[in-house]
């Protein structure tokens, strides 16, 4: 525990100035951080000011950054305290650290808002996200002139972004997503010439993705996925050149055509999915993506053509590599999804535990096979992204349906085929077996995605924790299918809403534990089936005799065309005396 008095320091050579010490003081008090040792000077370098990093809590950074040229005096100049679970507030009293340049609060508990205090500082690079911070982003943000980088992404701040953050013209790095949002872009963030990295994803803006991005002349990376905006792309997007990552998804309203990206000669992943974008590719396009000199995702959209996939692993349209054949008629599929085969009661449920991949169709079973598309971005990808492993012990019913999970952060579909035509009873069992529900940064995340069954939206929005009132319980959603071509299809899909950094950069997107198909119809038993075979053999063969006895009827070899013949002359006689 800290003592509040002020820590007696000389002002000595190596020692951090006495007010500064004071200071931190007074901000372990607001953040609710409690080992630091106020016995050693902060510029020591001893264990609780700075903390060595370790592998079993790689998100965790605990580090006091001190300057000690300024005449035998240090000052602070930078403070991390990361994926600590601090639960107090944002620290007003870094405003008396006059030398602070680095601040990065990511990962914690911490509430309220923004103090005003903090329009004082001179930052420089500022992370607050990933906690639980509320309400509008505060005007005197705009008066921290000197900041280069402000992410502020997986919180809960709400309203419009005010036009005084227009003021922070030296902005290099801007992340607002994963917030609540609204109303459009102010024109001010115009002034903003010297942004490299812009990323607004899950939000609820309004109106289109305004034509001044044209004066983001050096941006980097552009991510707008779900942001709430409007299509279509604007026309010029094409003068941003440096562009090495485009991530443009989920846009609302009619489809535009593809946009003009023939400059970013840099490119190396694009995202254009769920955008309704119409017509052909590009011819410069469709050979960049043969060439495989990009990372693209452009699924979901309405092109008339699009490249020829060499192989079924990687296509825009896995559904064109489903074959036709099926050795027989399926009247129930069971899946462990991200599983290996298990049993419960009666019913086996098939593996699923084949590995995952950004753009991966699987075709090795007759009667399903799945599809994913989409990259973990911002993390070095790997095909266990692909399938969840269970946090915790699990002690609900069946729970060897729930330890592991398929997922994906874009689109997951389960293409089943070979089933008797009708009406099916669909059960899809959920259960979040990654995010956590205590007063932790792993608390945070917000796993929100949507679910067709034949292009039928059957959950919207939807948040297993939630439905499920809690993180490793079960939820089991019921649903009626039709086949009528004896296929059924069940996507999973992330439209960017949710969280995509806690409890770690890359865990969001669409997850699921496992599928029960059942027709409503009772299948035909062995016997019966044989009855009916049997049965229809015997009609067959006696509707072939009545052919070749009408056949010989009307050949005359029964008697038949005589009197037939006869009959016509009398019709003919008739008419003729009429």
């Amino acid at each position: 525990m800290f003592c509040m008095g002020a820590i007696k320091l000389e002002a000595e050579a190596g020692l951090l100035a006495p007010d500064e010490a004071d200071a931190l003081l007074e901000i372990a008090t607001q953040v609710g951080k409690k080992d630091w040792n106020n016995k050693v000077d902060p510029c020591s370098n001893e264990t609780s000011w700075v903390t060595p990093p370790s592998s079993q809590r790689p998100m965790f950074d605990n580090k006091v950054v001190c300057n000690c040229s300024f005449g035998g005096v240090c000052h602070i100049v930078s403070i991390f305290l990361k994926g600590q679970d601090l639960a107090g507030g944002l620290p007003k009293s870094i405003v008396k650290l006059p030398y602070l340049k680095n601040l990065d609060l990511w990962a914690n508990y911490l509430s309220g808002n923004i103090p005003p205090e903090w329009a004082n500082t001179k930052l420089e690079i500022l992370s607050i996200a990933v906690n639980r911070l509320t309400g509008p982003i505060p005007s005197y943000l705009g008066k921290i002139i000197t900041l280069r980088d402000l992410n502020i992404q997986n919180n809960m701040f709400s309203g419009i972004v005010p036009p005084e953050l227009g003021n922070l013209v030296n902005l290099e790095n801007i992340n607002l997503c994963t917030n609540n949002f609204t109303g459009e872009l102010p024109l001010a963030l115009s002034n903003l010439t010297k942004l490299k990295e812009l990323r607004l994803s899950s939000n609820n803006f309004i109106g289109r993705i305004p034509d001044f991005i044209q004066s983001w002349k050096l941006l980097d990376i552009l991510e707008i996925q779900a942001g709430g905006f409007s299509g279509p792309i604007p026309l010029n997007i094409s003068l941003l050149n440096s562009l090495t990552q485009l991530r443009i998804s989920d846009l609302l309203g009619d489809g535009s055509k593809f946009p003009n990206l023939e400059s970013m000669q840099n490119m190396t992943y694009l995202d254009l999915s769920f955008n309704r974008l119409k017509g052909d590719l590009p011819t410069d396009y469709d050979d960049l993506i043969r060439l495989e000199k990009i990372e693209f995702d452009l699924s979901y959209n309405n092109f008339t053509e699009i490249p020829t996939p060499t192989n079924c692993k990687e296509t825009l349209k896995p559904v064109e590599c489903l074959s036709d054949y099926c050795s027989k008629d399926q009247y129930s599929v069971h899946i462990n999804c991200g599983g290996s085969e298990t049993t419960v009661g009666n019913t086996i449920y098939e593996a699923d535990d084949e590995p995952g991949g950004a753009t991966k169709y699987v075709p090795k079973r007759e009667v399903w096979q799945i599809s994913t598309t989409g990259h973990v971005w911002d993390v070095k990808p790997s095909e266990d992204d692909y399938i969840a492993q269970n946090m915790s012990i699990l002690r609900m019913n069946n729970s060897q349906l729930y330890t592991k999970a398929r997922l994906t952060p874009l689109s997951l579909t389960y293409h089943v085929r070979c089933l008797v035509n009708g009406n099916y009873n669909v059960k899809l069992h959920f259960a979040e077996i990654v995010m956590r529900d205590n007063r932790s940064f792993y608390s945070l995340g917000r796993r929100i995605f949507d679910v067709y069954i034949q292009d039928r939206i059957v959950l919207q929005d939807f948040d297993i924790e939630k439905a499920a009132q809690g993180v490793d319980k079960v939820y089991i959603h019921n649903s009626t299918a039709k086949v009528t071509d004896t296929a059924l299809e069940i996507r999973l899909h992330w439209a960017g809403k949710g969280t995509t950094t806690s409890p770690k950069i890359g865990i969001y997107g669409p997850l699921i534990s496992a599928i029960d198909i059942e027709s409503e119809f009772k299948p035909p038993t062995k016997g019966k089936r044989k009855k009916l075979i049997v049965g229809g053999s015997v009609v067959l063969l006696l509707f072939l005799i009545f052919i070749l006895v009408s056949v010989l009827w009307w050949k005359g070899y029964l008697g038949g065309r005589k009197s037939r013949d006869q009959g016509t002359v009398m019709n003919i006689s008739l008419i003729c005396e009429f």
